[in-house]
This record gives C-alpha cells, structure tokens and sequence, in this order.
C-alpha cells in the first residue's frame, strides 16, 4: 500500500500504518527495516511478508530515515524517533509509546 508516497508493506495495513498486529489509534508508525529497505508497521508483518532475514539497524545508521509517521508522512531518522517523545517530530500526532518495548527488534540496542 503507499502511504503519503512510501510503499508500506504487511498484513491490513491502512492509511495511516496501521495494521492487523496493531491497530490503535496511536499504531501510527512503520519502520524501515535494514535486512530488506521496506517499511513494515510492524515486526510480525515482516516476518509475514518479508524478506525472511531480520536485521536490526546498527548504531552507525541510526542518522539514516526509516521511521514513517503515518499521520503526515514526515520520515524521521532512527535517532530522531529514538528521542522524540513518541509524538511526530513534524505534526506532533503521538505514537504509540509500547513501541519502545519493541526497539530491539528494529535497533540495536
């Protein structure tokens, strides 16, 4: 599905990012993931519909965009995400803030 432009792949995902996995309100995010450079909302629909080889984004690129705000579409880099609060840099919706829970799944940590 593309969403603000951004192909967002997984499992019922709508215009905002959410999906099958999570779908509140503040599910609002996808992320890119390293092993395969497409963005997911989340990490069970990666291994649904990935690329079947997960890997996290090392600390060295966590200056690089991989975080999808489904709200505007703003991509923030993976630093910026890791510091922001769990709201939008650019339009200030929140993100759901359990997803920090989950980093180490995405990031290493």
């Amino acid at each position: 599905m593309l969403i603000h432009g951004k192909e967002v792949k997984g499992s019922d995902v709508d215009k905002e990012t959410r999906c099958l996995h999570y779908h509140s309100e503040i599910d609002r995010i996808a992320i890119k993931f390293y092993c395969c450079d497409t963005y997911y909302p989340c990490f069970s629909c990666h291994e649904e519909k990935g690329c079947n080889d997960p890997q996290v984004w090392p600390k060295s690129q966590f200056h690089q965009q991989a975080v999808l705000c489904g709200s505007c579409g703003h991509e923030l880099t993976i630093d910026e995400y890791l510091h922001c609060q769990s709201s939008c840099s650019s339009c200030k919706s929140a993100f759901n803030p359990g997803c920090s829970l989950h980093k180490h799944l995405y990031f290493e940590v």
